[in-house]
């Protein structure tokens, strides 16, 4: 059994193959109708029907407009024609190129009894003359694809399977170990019921698969996000009512400022977070950087010099607090009398190290016990770049990273989610920094960032309303 590599998407994908290979039937099933361009269809646009020949070269000159449009936009286009004409594929690999787009050719290599036994069953057969020629032409084309400078030539033949083009199903991910995904909340549509409301995802995020979930730790609801006056909770609060629900998930604020309490009130925070947990806290930490929540709240919002000066001090104070017994500490940047601070936390609360700058990089390598990253544009660079960091202080400091993808049921789905939150960014742009995709597509890449060493994912979906919404999340929870 053969099995297809993975598609880049979006790419321009070129169909190959004889009338009869079944390539319509392998495009309705992967790709949205937008996404496909064929000029069978295009002739019943610009003449009579499917079948009126006459109507060939305008339905070509079509096909081509909208190759070339939705390529120059950065959207997938399929292009479904027989594609058996070099100088046709190689015009259609320029505009690729032109685009910037991954350039696939999909050949299918089906039988020629095959192919003749599905022309003979349509309405409006292909003469056997004809269909002859292009059986023979088909299979000159694999020589050909090959040094024609596709990025990708995929073969199919009748022994692939249909399903070949998803990711293995996935493998469950237990909730404690090196692989964990964690459902990060950024909205509060609670309605009237906040406390139900809370509950109702929470337990759905444990029943999901989840390993656990994170708070926004903000004092106003941010623009990336949503309006001003949309409810947005106090982080510690709230998981402390989440901490009662007796599910098994870790619990956590994504990234608490050091602006909006001192190193010693998060220590405390923690450690009683992690007892009434039972030992689940984990706190993310940075230097803050939203300056009108601090103004709104009569809170200082010194310098970046000076919050990440305190975002150290935060880091040593929390470790001291947590250390056992009550003797004084003097450490590189604080000194305390005493550090008497009960309860201590029940097991170890990951220390998690949030901010892309290259001191916060510095900070995470040298004093955290992970660094957490965005997934959009610059992964790679930031990445890179606390591996160095990392490697000199010689500690073994993880990587976690935060994802805001859009994940739909389908293709369509997904495509609905885009136009719905794009505003006015251009579609493709937009659906690449989220990393629009399927839930299968979205587990395919999580499981690629964590055979690249990530460990932990958070992972905030744009519009996630309800516990069926959580619910829906499950192929990610556990990729």
């Amino acid at each position: 059994m053969t099995t297809q590599p993975p598609i880049p998407d979006p790419a321009l994908v070129v169909l190959v193959g004889a009338s009869g290979a079944g390539k319509s039937e392998w495009a309705r099933a992967r790709y949205r109708a937008q996404e496909i361009v064929s000029s069978d269809d295009l002739r019943g646009v610009a003449g009579s029907g499917r079948h009126d020949l006459d109507a060939t070269d305008d339905a070509f000159a079509l096909l081509d407009r909208i190759v070339a449009a939705r390529a120059g936009r950065g959207l997938t286009v399929v292009v479904d024609t027989l594609g058996l004409e070099a100088d046709r594929r190689r015009g259609y690999l320029a505009v690729a190129r032109e685009a910037g787009l991954p350039a696939v050719a999909v050949r299918f290599d089906t039988p020629a009894e095959l192919c003749r036994t599905r022309n003979a069953a349509r309405d409006r057969p292909v003469p056997a003359p004809a269909l002859a020629g292009q059986l023979r032409r088909a299979g000159q084309v694999a020589a050909e694809l090959d040094g024609e400078g596709w990025d990708l030539v995929v073969t199919i033949r009748a022994d692939t399977p249909e399903t070949a083009a998803a990711p293995p199903a996935p493998a469950a991910v237990p909730a404690t170990g090196d692989r964990q995904v964690i459902l990060q909340v950024s909205r509060f549509p609670w309605g009237d019921d906040p406390s139900g409301w809370l509950t109702e995802v929470a337990l759905a995020a444990d029943e999901a698969g989840f390993a656990g979930l994170a708070l926004m730790d903000h004092l106003i609801q941010i623009p990336q996000v949503g309006r001003a006056w949309d409810p947005i909770p106090d982080s510690f609060t709230t998981l402390g009512m989440l901490a009662g629900l007796g599910a098994g998930l870790r619990l956590g604020p994504l990234c608490t400022p050091v602006t909006f309490r001192p190193g010693g009130v998060i220590a405390k925070a923690v450690a009683t977070l992690d007892v009434l947990s039972g030992g689940r806290a984990f706190v993310g930490i940075g230097a803050g950087w939203f300056g009108r929540e601090h103004e709104v709240h009569g809170l200082a919002f010194p310098p970046p010099k000076e919050r990440l000066d305190e975002l150290e001090r935060a880091i040593e104070i929390m470790r001291a607090l947590w250390a056992s017994g009550t003797k004084a500490y003097s450490g590189t940047r604080v000194a305390l009398p005493e550090t008497t601070s009960y309860p201590r936390p029940t097991g170890r609360p990951e220390i998690v190290v949030g901010g892309s700058g290259d001191r916060s990089l510095r900070i995470a390598a040298a004093l955290g016990d992970a660094c957490n990253l965005r997934t959009d544009d610059g992964f790679d660079e930031r990445l890179a770049v606390f591996e160095k960091h990392r490697d000199r202080t010689g500690r073994d400091v993880a990587v976690t990273v935060l994802d805001l993808p859009i994940v739909g049921s389908d293709r369509d789905d997904v495509w609905r989610r885009v136009e719905r939150s794009r505003g006015n960014a251009p579609a493709a742009a937009y659906a690449r920094k989220h990393h629009a995709a399927t839930a299968d597509r979205t587990a395919r890449r999580y499981r690629e960032l964590f055979d690249r060493g990530v460990r932990t994912i958070f992972v905030a979906v744009q519009d996630l309303a309800s516990p069926d919404d959580v619910r829906a999340l499950a192929p990610i929870a556990t990729p």
